[in-house]
């Protein structure tokens, strides 16, 4: 893993090659085939590299599969007192549709209370690419996410909120373009106080 740091002073980690220019073969013949299906000929010169580029970019996009939670969390969990509400909001993902393998993308709202353990805030957006990056469903996405914090955290509560654009929706079938998809995931005290609940909501929306 490589580290770049970019001129606004924040870090950038980039994915290491691991193919030694060797490639995807399998996904590439896959590509190649898909290019012949839809009409085009893969061997003309803007599409000669295309197998190997379409291989490529999937492998980013779902490196979520290949992330250990412990990992990420790498020992970022602390003992603290704190107990108010801890909120990260506005965090951006990208994901692609498991049923289309079309993209959907917006920001994720999080927030927990805290019983006993913080976990360092860089944490949270890393673990929404965990699950982002790999194919999903917005409503699980949601789930797994709130789920997570909770199993690793053991808060009084969890709440997480993501909204996205779904190209799937754009691009084809109905075409709506200015459409959101709004998903919750609340635990604890979250669920069970509308008064937490409706605090969170108001944040988020202001």
């Amino acid at each position: 893993m490589a580290t770049v740091v970019k001129s606004n002073g924040h870090s950038e980690e980039l994915i290491e090659d691991h193919t030694n220019g060797h490639g995807f073969p399998e996904m590439e013949k896959t590509v190649h085939t898909l290019l012949t299906q839809i009409g085009e000929d893969p061997e003309r010169e803007g599409l000669l590299r295309t197998p190997h580029r379409v291989a490529k970019s999937w492998e980013y996009l779902t490196r979520g599969y290949k992330k250990n939670i412990k990992e990420v969390l790498n020992g970022a969990i602390f003992e603290e007192k704190y107990d108010e509400m801890v909120i990260v909001k506005d965090i951006d993902f990208f994901s692609m549709c498991e049923h289309h393998l079309l993209p959907f993308y917006g920001k994720c709202h999080i927030a927990y209370i805290p019983n006993g353990k913080i976990v360092g805030l860089s944490k949270l957006p890393r673990l929404v690419e965990v699950f982002a990056r790999r194919l999903q469903v917005q409503e699980r996405m949601t789930q797994q996410i709130a789920e997570t914090i909770q199993e690793y955290l053991q808060p009084q509560g969890v709440a997480v909120v993501s909204e996205a654009h779904h190209m799937c929706m754009m691009m084809r079938g109905v075409e709506k373009c200015h459409s959101l998809a709004t998903t919750s995931s609340m635990l604890g005290v979250f669920k069970d106080n509308p008064v937490t609940r409706g605090e969170f909501l108001t944040l988020i929306g202001s």
